[in-house]
């Protein structure tokens, strides 16, 4: 699959004209990550379509009231999933690393980059 049928094949996708809309840098490096994870063979897109695609509709399910401004909450919570479920990363570890970057976050001073080294616990 070319990128442009890569999105295409997305459900809801905020996008303009050039392409994909992102709120937050967060969600520019989300979408990055699921990007290269299928780049390097981790799961097919179809793949990775429908596990957004399920976590999308268990959201709504949950009340989601389907804004978009959650569309990224959902993708991340898509590829943890399927990244633990591909056994890259247990959900052990993911906790632990989300944990490390909000620390982080919390430690790194206004309009400053956010790095891990910034965690006062590492």
């Amino acid at each position: 699959m070319t990128r442009p049928d890569l999105l295409a094949s997305l459900p809801q996708i905020p996008r303009d004209a050039e392409g994909p809309v992102f709120r937050e840098p967060w969600e520019a490096q989300a979408f990055a990550m699921a990007v290269a994870l299928h780049e390097r063979g981790v799961f097919q897109w179809t793949e990775w379509a429908q596990a957004l695609a399920d976590e999308i509709k268990a959201a709504q399910a949950a009340g989601d009231p389907d804004t978009g401004d959650t569309y990224y909450r959902h993708w991340l919570a898509a590829l943890e999933k399927l990244v633990a479920a591909k056994s890259v990363a247990s959900p052990a570890e993911l906790s632990t690393r989300r944990d490390q970057w909000d620390r982080a976050a919390r430690a790194t001073p206004h309009g400053q980059p956010i790095e891990l080294a910034n965690d006062p616990l590492s």
